[in-house]
């Protein structure tokens, strides 16, 4: 249901009555909507308007189904970037799961993706948080050294650049070899 044109494709309104049946393993997907229990009182569904963060309008383009937040500064937004960055399919950084991140970002100390190998600048500090102590914070510093390591397609794809998921970025990674090669490839070549 996070998506306008389903809603609006098979009718769902607030209140309605409707029948599900498990998609593929986990997934409920709704079946169809039982109409003729309807009340009246159903309400059709709205799409928020306005980035509920940052207040910014929110744009979604024709050829896609989701709504973005447009401002670069926007606080949900560059904790989703630094979250990306950090999860298993991308840099997989361990330990960095949601809240961990949210929390750095909220104190400061992760702002943005160099950040993250900034953080042993910040060790005595983090040191002192509730919930985190000497080992821990080590355990931290040590995935991000790991992470030094990953392949070019897993920093591409966490970079989150816009149109460059898993795929492209493996689709870069074989054919440009490394990062000094895609960095003076021509937009023609691209």
């Amino acid at each position: 249901l996070n998506n306008e044109d389903y809603i609006k494709e098979k009718d769902i309104r607030i209140g309605d009555v409707v029948s599900i049946r498990k998609a593929g393993d986990i997934i409920p997907e709704i079946v169809e909507v039982k109409k003729e229990r309807r009340t009246g009182e159903e309400v059709p569904v709205k799409m928020i308007e306005a980035c509920p963060i940052c207040g910014t309008k929110l744009i979604r383009k024709e050829s896609e189904a989701a709504y973005f937040c447009t401002n670069i500064n926007c606080d949900a937004r560059n904790i989703e970037t630094l979250i990306h960055f950090a999860s298993r399919d991308a840099m997989n950084i361990e330990g960095f799961g949601e809240r961990i991140v949210e929390d750095f970002y909220n104190m400061g100390f992760l702002k943005s993706i160099s950040d993250y190998y900034n953080l042993y600048t910040h060790k005595e500090v983090l040191m002192e948080l509730e919930g985190f102590g000497e080992k821990s914070i080590n355990n931290l510093l040590e995935n991000i050294e790991k992470s030094k390591n990953n392949s070019m397609e897993k920093l591409l794809f966490g970079l989150g650049i816009k149109e460059v998921g898993a795929k492209m970025a493996k689709t870069l990674s074989r054919i440009y070899g490394d990062i000094d090669s895609l960095k003076v490839a021509t937009e023609e070549e691209l």
